[in-house]
């Protein structure tokens, strides 16, 4: 990471409210959406699956990033179709969605970098292109995703009631398991982060993807994108026991980063084709060329 990237972003400017695309009290509805069923589903899925094992299984599928190369422009219109099924609040492809963010953050004065995390932060769902339906990475609407979107929890220690959906805690094998069922499971007070496994989906994939293509992102845009589906952390204060100093940091990136996520959206369509020059500038700046994905 160069100097100048590290210069400025040392102090985070918090800004004001978000404009909303609709009521803050109707984001997150998990009790009477119209999409309830099919994310209730979502979650069975997720929580039934989504176990220390598996997550090394796809750590060992995705982790050389040898699937094929693209410009980020490339992976945009791969994942153009792309709708995400575990969303109560946005039917919108998610490209739309990202656009959204995207402008939210810029409207709001974040630098560059913060923008291009908006952009990016939901483009690990591009995994559809390589995956299967038995490991929940289908790309339709109303196709198994639970490896690809959805709220996300530390596997390898003890689901938290905090989270979603946590009637299903216990359709999960490891929490059968001693070795995983506990507060610490198998990890080390205040281990950091860094060295968690968390539940697989695009938040995993596109921190590690941008990671391996050394993107110039500064830490704190990378955690925004690796954490922000992680709502028992951020939102439900769960896992300080496993925190670092570092990670106390970067807790409140990752807070400014989600009001823009979650309150941003919105079924009013954003003009890709106007919008894109702007930030393909910015994309250039971070992630220039063809990428490993």
């Amino acid at each position: 990471m160069s100097e100048d990237n590290i210069a400025m972003h040392k102090k985070l400017e918090v800004t004001g409210n978000v404009i909303a695309g609709k009521a803050e009290d109707e984001f997150r509805n998990y009790e009477d959406s119209d999409r309830h069923a099919l994310v209730s589903r979502h979650y069975a899925l997720m929580r039934k699956n989504q176990t220390v094992a598996f997550q090394e299984k796809m750590q060992a599928k995705y982790g050389s990033f040898c699937n094929t190369q693209m410009t980020i422009r490339e992976a945009f219109t791969a994942l153009m179709g792309y709708v995400d099924s575990s969303d109560p609040d946005s039917s919108l492809p998610n490209l739309e969605h990202m656009l959204q963010t995207a402008e939210g953050i810029r409207a709001a004065g974040h630098p560059d970098w913060f923008q291009l995390v908006g952009l990016l932060h939901d483009m690990g769902k591009i995994q559809y292109l390589w995956g299967y339906a038995e490991d929940g990475q289908e790309g339709t609407a109303d196709g198994d995703q639970w490896a690809l979107g959805g709220d996300t929890w530390v596997v390898g220690c003890q689901i938290p009631d905090s989270i979603v959906f946590p009637e299903f805690n216990a359709r999960n094998p490891d929490m059968n398991d001693s070795r995983y069922n506990t507060k610490y499971g198998m990890y080390e007070p205040h281990c950091g982060f860094k060295n968690l496994k968390f539940a697989w989906g695009h938040d995993e994939y596109m921190y590690q993807m941008l990671k391996f293509n050394k993107t110039t992102i500064p830490e704190e845009g990378l955690a925004m994108i690796r954490y922000h589906s992680c709502y028992p952390w951020h939102n439900k204060k769960e896992y300080t026991h496993l925190m670092s100093e570092e990670d106390e940091d970067l807790l409140d990136w990752v807070l400014e980063f989600n009001k823009f996520d979650l309150y941003t959206k919105a079924d009013v369509r954003p003009d890709v084709e106007k919008l894109w020059p702007y930030y393909q500038d910015i994309i250039d700046k971070y992630l220039p060329g063809k990428l490993c994905w």
